[in-house]
């Protein structure tokens, strides 16, 4: 279960998270949504430590993000707005290569590659080098790199921004099987029918301000919106779409 509590920053005079509060559960897909430059990738970078909270605090299992960070990330599996693969390496050398780091055996290591191999559909370039792969391969990649140590806590920023229609459907497939293991997913988005069709919880943020949370119908009762993207809008003070 990941705590958000209250937590804030600003860059010079600019405002980007204000007072922020959140809770993902365990065994539920939580959003994160807001348009562009609503905060939400400055609040997950927050929450998954990269960087400090100028007041509040991140608590992941009970771990203090910033107090024991080193535990707090053991917890975690990162997927973060820049997927970073390393180019020369092949698919498989990535993961191996975080499995390492997150201080795995070798055969744990080959038995979960494996494993997000077959549930991601990565069998056709898991030995190609990551040069020149398409924007969902890399995203398969960086997913399966994140969560080489099974963690509890998945935490994704904009998954599906870029992919296709096919790549979109694998992702979601995976985080819906993820969710009935019981994990805690939270995931930052700003595309409507993303965050509707996988999503047990919503947290809307807009201007770095959270100003609404609840189901995909409570907001929509909330709001008296038809569809996710009316109850967004009305919340966020702008026109309802007709």
């Amino acid at each position: 279960m990941i705590s958000v509590e209250n937590i804030s920053k600003s860059f010079g005079e600019v405002t980007a998270v204000d007072n922020v509060s959140l809770q993902a559960p365990d065994g539920k897909i939580t959003a994160l949504l807001g348009a562009n430059g609503a905060g939400k990738t400055t609040s997950m970078r927050m929450i998954y430590a990269l960087i400090k909270p100028e007041g509040g605090q991140v608590l992941v299992d009970g771990i203090n993000t910033h107090e024991d960070p080193v535990a707090a990330r053991a917890r975690m599996g990162v997927l973060p707005d820049a997927r970073g693969l390393y180019k020369r390496l092949t698919a498989r050398e990535n993961i191996v290569y975080f499995g390492r780091l997150q201080g795995m055996k070798e055969a744990k290591i080959k038995e979960r590659c494996e494993e997000l191999v077959d549930r991601l559909g990565m069998g056709a370039f898991i030995d190609r080098k990551t040069e020149g792969f398409s924007q969902g391969q890399r995203v398969k990649v960086a997913i399966a790199r994140a969560l080489i140590h099974d963690p509890q806590n998945i935490l994704l920023d904009e998954p599906t921004n870029g992919l296709d229609v096919m790549s979109t459907r694998a992702i979601r497939r995976f985080l819906k099987e993820q969710r009935s293991l019981g994990k805690c997913i939270l995931f930052s988005s700003h595309v409507m029918q993303e965050v509707s069709a996988v999503c047990d919880e919503i947290t809307i943020i807009d201007g770095g301000r959270i100003v609404a949370s609840g189901s995909e119908d409570q907001l929509r009762d909330k709001t008296g919106s038809e569809n996710l993207e009316d109850a967004f809008v009305s919340l966020v003070g702008g026109e309802k779409v007709v």
